[in-house]
């Protein structure tokens, strides 16, 4: 039920299994494949589709004698080009003595190095580039896409998967010429192919009678409500057993799937919160003791972003940190809306303009207690508003 398990089959991925197959079979013809771009929303199964193709590929090639190989990068750990260049070299590397370091070599190095070792493997290499727009700076993806014009007994061809729609339209010109991609978009599941999904799982994953039948339609019911992400569909039935079994309950019932719901939100805001750039953590600071104060007196009164500025001024002065405009703290606002961690709805005012009605969207003394993890804000444990002393 985890992200990282391949099934033997893919349900209702067929027309994109076909599709990538299409694009990548001139591989076993010792031709080039086009390099392709896959596009879709996070758990809508471009990773496990583009394995299980990578890996059918890999079999045909041994089958029938042809030479194929298979890299899979992900892009979010593997972000530099010399990182990039050094995981793809090191992958026909066996003697660990030979491998190219983490760091230290120049980059034309490590790439002449790369280039080394694919013509002297030969055959194809199909090289897969997962959350490709997370690869930091086009130069990379100019010199992949460049490579076999400087091969001879070797073809390399790239696989780039990306949930952002419009990840090429900002990468240079030469890149995008270089690439020459074809495009496949991989459309959200609906919840009755989400529960088809789990249905699968069920049968592998679980014992038998050992889920109520109305917990696979609520997961795949919840899931598909969140842009049909199947991720999202394993991550609750996962969850929802796991709750199940440390209960000692006999079966996994609509209660553990609820509280696994709320399990998995709390988990996603910690660490949302937890990662937060310093000055979004103040705002969002700001608005929790804004929040605490009207609690305190009995106000049930909006927070506006003029209250939250005011607050966030103070705060960043017993820290001596930089003070950013009202205009730059009113698009991080939007930010921390946009994240989900409050609701910030614009009111107007009339003659005297627009505002925010400010409202946290979860526990304050939860979200209180994560910051409070951060040694940056210890120093603001007895910071005082409107007179009150306000304990964080």
């Amino acid at each position: 039920m985890r992200p990282t398990y391949m099934p033997e089959t893919l349900p209702h991925r067929d027309r994109e299994i076909d599709g990538l197959a299409s694009v990548l079979v001139p591989a076993l013809r010792d031709e080039t494949p086009s390099n392709v771009f896959i596009y879709g929303k996070t758990g809508t199964g471009k990773t496990a589709v583009t394995k299980y193709v990578g890996n059918k590929l890999l079999s045909k090639g041994k089958e029938t004698g042809k030479k194929v190989n298979f890299i899979y990068i992900n892009c979010e750990i593997v972000d530099t080009q010399y990182r990039l260049l050094q995981n793809i070299a090191n992958h026909f590397i066996d003697d660990w003595s030979e491998r190219i370091p983490f760091t230290g070599w120049p980059t034309d190095e490590v790439f002449t190095k790369l280039k080394q070792m694919i013509e002297k493997e030969g055959g194809v290499t199909v090289i897969i580039l997962d959350e490709v727009d997370k690869l930091k700076g086009d130069e990379a993806l100019y010199n992949l896409s460049r490579i076999n014009a400087d091969l001879n007994n070797a073809r390399v061809s790239i696989v780039g998967l990306s949930n952002d729609l419009k990840f090429t339209e900002f990468l240079d010109p030469r890149v995008k010429s270089s690439l020459g991609e074809e495009n496949m978009i991989f459309p959200p599941y609906d919840a009755k192919e989400l529960e088809d999904i789990l249905i699968q799982r069920v049968k592998t994953a679980l014992k038998p009678n050992s889920i109520e039948g109305d917990v696979v339609p609520l997961c795949s019911a919840l899931a598909a409500q969140e842009h049909g992400d199947a991720r999202r569909a394993l991550d609750l039935l996962r969850m929802s057993a796991e709750l199940a079994e440390r209960g000692k309950a006999l079966k996994i019932t609509k209660k553990h799937v609820r509280l696994a719901q709320n399990k998995i939100e709390i988990d996603r805001i910690i660490e949302v919160v937890r990662t937060l750039p310093t000055q979004s953590k103040l705002i969002l600071l700001a608005i929790l003791l804004q929040e605490k104060q009207n609690q305190k007196v009995g106000s049930n009164g909006t927070i506006t972003t003029g209250e939250v500025y005011e607050i966030y001024k103070d705060l960043s002065k017993k820290i001596r940190t930089d003070i950013l405009t009202q205009r730059r703290i009113a698009d991080l606002i939007s930010e921390l809306d946009m994240l989900g961690i409050i609701t910030a709805r614009v009111i107007s005012k009339g003659r005297y303009g627009r505002t925010r009605d400010i409202k946290i969207s979860y526990s304050l003394e939860d979200i209180l207690n994560i910051l409070h993890e951060d040694d940056v804000f210890k120093e603001l444990s007895n910071y005082k508003i409107r007179g009150q002393t306000r304990l964080i």
